[in-house]
């Protein structure tokens, strides 16, 4: 038994599971087994966890709802910990509203319409939670998290509970520069006052559009490449040929260039080497280098 498991097991008991696969917790069901997986119930849990992790040495990696993710074939190395029921909270109190990191990012967006305040629509239909949304600045239809966030609630890889004001957070465009191992617990916004058939209204058509343009049946992990400037990643893809391309059991979907879908049983090695074929083909034919949007952990 190492000094991390022992540790962590003295303190969790039975909770603390080794070789738990991931595939089932990721929206491409794709990938293998973690060395040691976690689920935390309070801010407490959490911090003796990471500073666990750090005394010994041993990475820690926290897994939201597995969207914008493709987990390694051959799992994670280290301890995957993950924000349980405690952390799946929305509270508002006037304009500002607080979320927890495990909330689900449309539960907040359909909370927020239903109490008239407006500056989230833009998230109707963003898959994963609030704390994977904040990492990643999700955004859609001109709107993005960094416009409404005020401030960022997580523990440090030290076990230290900290506080960032949104200028600390690092806002970029579908990224965010928070410090090395920081978890996020939870999120303050500040949205303003609207009407409710209005944003009622902005949400059914958002949905409509979304509905329209994204593949539907297969699992995925939404857009694959960031936008570059002044194009469109899809639109790229489709120009070069890659729109239904496929590996093994990993495609382009057949409605949306910019999304790989599952067809079934596919590995996250065919998912990745769609990703190099295309950032290949893309650059060679037009010169634009892409960013994936996919964030891959694990042992590759």
């Amino acid at each position: 038994m190492s000094a991390l498991e022992q540790e962590l097991r003295a303190r969790f008991g039975a909770r603390l599971q080794c070789g738990r696969p991931l595939a089932d917790l990721t929206s491409f069901r794709i990938g293998g087994p973690a060395d040691f997986y976690l689920v935390v119930e309070s801010e407490d849990e959490l911090a003796v966890a990471l500073a666990a992790a750090t005394r010994n040495q041993v990475p820690a990696v926290c897994l939201g709802s597995g969207t914008n993710l493709l987990v390694s074939d051959r799992g994670v190395r280290g301890l995957v910990v993950k924000l349980g029921e405690a952390f799946d909270t929305i509270s508002i109190d006037g304009v500002k509203v607080a979320a927890g990191a495990a909330a689900q990012f449309r539960t907040l967006v359909e909370t927020v319409v239903a109490a008239g305040l407006a500056g989230l629509e833009f998230g109707e239909g963003i898959p994963g939670s609030v704390g994977g949304g904040l990492i990643m600045n999700a955004g859609a239809f001109g709107g993005e998290m960094a416009r409404v966030v005020t401030a960022v609630h997580g523990v440090t890889g030290e076990g230290k509970c900290r506080a960032l004001a949104k200028e600390e957070v690092g806002f970029e465009y579908r990224r965010t520069a928070l410090p090395p191992r920081f978890v996020i617990t939870r999120v303050g916004f500040e949205l303003t006052p609207g009407d409710r058939e209005v944003l009622l209204g902005r949400v059914k058509e958002l949905h409509a559009k979304r509905a329209a343009r994204q593949p539907q049946g297969f699992p995925n992990a939404g857009s694959v490449f960031k936008n570059p400037p002044g194009n469109f990643a899809g639109r790229l893809l489709e120009g070069v040929g890659l729109k239904g391309a496929r590996v093994g059991a990993a495609a382009f979907s057949d409605q949306h260039a910019n999304f790989i879908v599952n067809l079934g049983g596919a590995r996250a090695e065919e998912v990745r080497a769609l990703i190099e074929l295309a950032r290949s083909q893309v650059r060679d034919r037009t010169g634009v280098v892409l960013e994936p949007e996919v964030k891959l952990i694990g042992d590759w």
